[in-house]
């Protein structure tokens, strides 16, 4: 019975049982993607405009991405009180709107609807940095790739929660909205006190390979069968019960992945006490701490204090005169002979906090980076039904659910191969946003021109290369500016993405799609509703204009491929000045 109940125990502290959970609660935190599904009904209950509407999506993207709260909350609370705090702030934003629009409580102006919204789906960004900031700490070796997993839930968020609404259907529409609301506070409360850090640095074991490969390839099953469902429901007539044995399968490929800490807990023999010996218990490191300090501010002194000429001498010779000069720096302070000197500010690699990161070109090149790529994949994905109408095609959803999935594998294999980058060669992890960009640079020109088939070749490049900036970006941040501030630090570049769809989409692409518009009513005479404005048909009463042809966004995709360009060369300054912090990172693993 004392075995038994120490084998739970290790099962409850497990490292992946916490990432299986954090995987759970991302795969129902992107409801930022159902309000495509859910504005129809808004809209018809309450009567609104399309510029109306418009505004609730403004208000939808903000709540995605304004999280210095969440970001605050995470290192004041616990990270239980963090997710308690989203989940009530999902299930009243949402469950307001709900009760609004079947109408169980009076309407609100607009301006109390957008707010309602916000606070909604405001929620998730503390789901995404509760699950991030736990397992980057339980898996610091491997945060390239356990950041692309959890990221590519999110984005399947949507995909998982459409195909339980399918299952459940309900013949009231405005029902969505209500499991919006509840289904993801329902799922977060279960799990929040699992999502925590548990000391991850202390349970490495030779199998953490294989469980890696499994979890990637439930990954890939997962999001082959998603697609194959999406595609087989939309172009056939399935019945209900083909549904609902669809939804049951997906159930399964979700909790095939609790069996990993099952088996280390349960059925793996306990670890070498030769192999403990290794490993820091808690108790020997808070111990420590103070002496390794110590020993931090006499190391950062012997920089000062070495001779130039040390750093020429062969290795053993340099190893041995760099000790005896530590000899004599302790000997000294303790002496009261030097005064050991400490550092400004912390240094790449170190913690930082969110103003020291900001005074840091390193920061704001990730930033912008950042801004150039991941805003001008959201453009895309944003535009995708205009985009595709204009090229010709009417079933718009297909590429909106293809571009889902290739998002979701693009978080998942960025994360995987920036962590060969930075495993096995050491290599500054920047590069691989750069790769990524230069991807989705030739993406838009696919989209610019316009050739037949050529949306779904950019469809498959924008998708792959924006999803890979969501999970190689968070993990870069937190190798440059440290952990400590973590969900701070990843809640302001998250900012990034909606200032560049706000330029890119909001400015550039609409101001020339109506350009166009209003060039081909007057070609076809055809009376533009207002003329010569960015804002042409924004309050205008009849049906906008519409654009035809790859004239329509050829410019606009032109610019965000020259952007991208742009995004990759910051990148790559990013990459020679970080080379030094990779090569002490990761230089050592491989010696």
């Amino acid at each position: 019975m004392g075995r038994l109940k120490e084998r739970f125990q290790a099962f409850v502290n497990n490292r992946w049982l916490v990432f299986v959970a954090a995987m759970w609660i991302q795969s129902c935190a992107g409801i930022g993607y159902l309000f495509g599904s859910i504005s129809p009904v808004i809209k018809s209950s309450l009567n609104y405009n399309q510029r109306q509407l418009a505004k609730l999506g403004v208000a939808k993207d903000l709540g995605d991405s304004v999280g210095f709260l969440a970001g605050s909350l995470s290192e004041i609370l616990p990270l239980w009180g963090a997710l308690l705090v989203g989940a009530v702030q999902n299930l009243v934003g949402y469950g307001w709107v709900w009760l609004i629009v079947t109408g169980r409580v009076p309407v609100l102006p607009l301006w109390a609807m957008c707010i309602l919204i916000f606070v909604g789906n405001n929620g998730e960004t503390y789901f995404n940095t509760a699950a991030l900031v736990s397992c980057v700490q339980n898996f610091p070796k491997s945060r390239g790739p356990v950041v692309g997993i959890l990221k590519g839930f999110a984005g399947l968020s949507g995909a998982i929660l459409t195909q339980i609404y399918t299952m459940i259907n309900f013949p009231d529409h405005a029902s969505l909205i209500f499991m919006v609301a509840v289904g993801p506070a329902m799922v977060v409360i279960a799990l929040m006190f699992i999502i925590r850090p548990v000391g991850g640095h202390r349970q490495v074991r030779p199998s953490d390979g294989l469980s890696s490969t499994f979890i990637y390839g439930v990954c890939l099953l997962l999001a082959a069968y998603l697609m194959g469902v999406l595609l087989l429901e939309d172009l056939v007539d399935v019945s209900h019960i083909l549904v609902i044995i669809f939804t049951v399968i997906l159930f399964v490929l979700l909790f095939i992945p609790i069996a990993i800490p099952i088996i280390l807990s349960f059925c793996e023999e306990s670890r070498d006490p030769a192999e403990e010996v290794l490993l820091p218990r808690p108790e020997q490191q808070e111990a420590g701490k103070s002496e390794h300090d110590a020993n931090e501010i006499i190391f950062s002194e012997v920089e000062d204090e070495k001779p130039k000429e040390v750093d020429l001498l062969p290795a053993s010779e340099r190893q041995k005169r760099i000790a005896q000069l530590q000899v004599k720096l302790f000997q000294a302070a303790a002496e009261g002979a030097v005064r050991v000197k400490r550092r400004r500010g912390p240094h790449r690699g170190e913690d930082f906090t969110l103003m020291q990161a900001l005074i840091k070109a390193d920061f704001w090149l990730i930033f912008f980076s950042l801004l150039l790529g991941s805003g001008s994949g959201l453009t895309v994905i944003d535009n995708l039904g205009q985009m595709s109408q204009s090229l010709g095609y009417n079933n718009t959803h297909i590429f909106v659910s293809m571009i889902s999935i290739w998002n979701f594998l693009g978080r998942v294999g960025g994360g995987y191969f920036s962590e060969i980058i930075v495993r096995d060669y050491a290599y500054p992890r920047p590069v691989a946003i750069a790769v990524a960009q230069l991807v989705m640079s030739v993406g838009h020109v696919f989209f610019a021109m316009g050739w037949p088939g050529a949306i779904y070749i950019g469809t498959l490049l924008i998708g792959l290369g924006y999803g890979a900036h969501w999970a190689i970006v968070p993990a870069a941040a937190s190798e440059l500016f440290g952990l400590k501030k973590f969900g701070a630090l990843y809640n302001f570049l998250t900012l990034a993405n909606p200032a560049g769809s706000l330029v890119f989409s909001g400015v550039i692409a609409s101001s020339i799609y109506d350009r166009e518009a209003e060039k081909q009513a007057q070609q076809h005479h055809i009376q533009p509703p207002v003329s010569g404005s960015i804002f042409s048909g924004m309050f205008a009463q009849d049906e906008p204009l519409k654009c035809e042809g790859s004239v329509c966004f050829f410019l606009t995709s032109m610019i965000m491929s020259g952007f991208c360009v742009i995004a990759a060369v910051l990148s790559m300054i990013l990459v020679y000045r970080t080379k030094t912090v990779y090569a002490h990172l990761y230089g050592k693993s491989r010696t």
